[in-house]
């Protein structure tokens, strides 16, 4: 028969463990930080130095009237509904103002997205959630024409 061996070690001491682990915890740790500091480093340094917004857009001489449509809500009623856009300065820049460089904008994608948000809503909701109603319409256009639509204005909202 054989001697079994033992080959089990000692076990380190509670504070020899713990000290081990200790420094490569702190040793990632700290490493982690460096490359922190060095990512915010990098993009203040090589990205123009600010983390500031973009400037915002400035009212341009380009509005676009579109012709009331009737949209129809819950229960029967509708809402007769027309706006105008204002485009931003940029709009003005890259179209040549809209005197013969770019030409008049089109309003067929707000007009589809008025329809969309609109259609089906309730007569009370329309009613009374108007400036709720009107904030999103608006986010939804500045959103579609990508930024180049300074503000929107309704200039018919009727309910029947």
């Amino acid at each position: 028969m054989s001697k079994d061996k033992d080959t089990t070690k000692a076990a380190p001491a509670d504070g020899e463990a713990e000290e081990g682990g200790g420094k490569k915890k702190l040793l990632v740790i700290a490493l982690v930080a460096v490359l922190a500091l060095g990512a915010a480093a990098y993009f203040f340094l090589f990205s123009g130095g600010s983390a500031e917004a973009e400037p915002a857009p400035e009212a341009g001489s380009v509005v676009l009237t579109v012709e009331p449509v009737a949209i129809n809500l819950a229960g029967g009623s509708y809402l007769k509904f027309g706006f105008a856009m204002q485009f931003s300065l940029t709009y003005d820049e890259h179209a040549g103002g809209g005197h013969g460089g770019g030409g008049t904008p089109d309003g067929s994608k707000a007009l589809d997205i008025a329809i969309a948000q609109f259609s089906g809503a309730s007569l009370s909701d329309v009613q009374v959630n108007r400036e709720a109603m009107k904030a999103a319409f608006e986010a939804a256009v500045i959103e579609a024409y990508h930024g180049d639509v300074y503000e929107v204005y309704y200039t018919e909202y009727v309910t029947q």
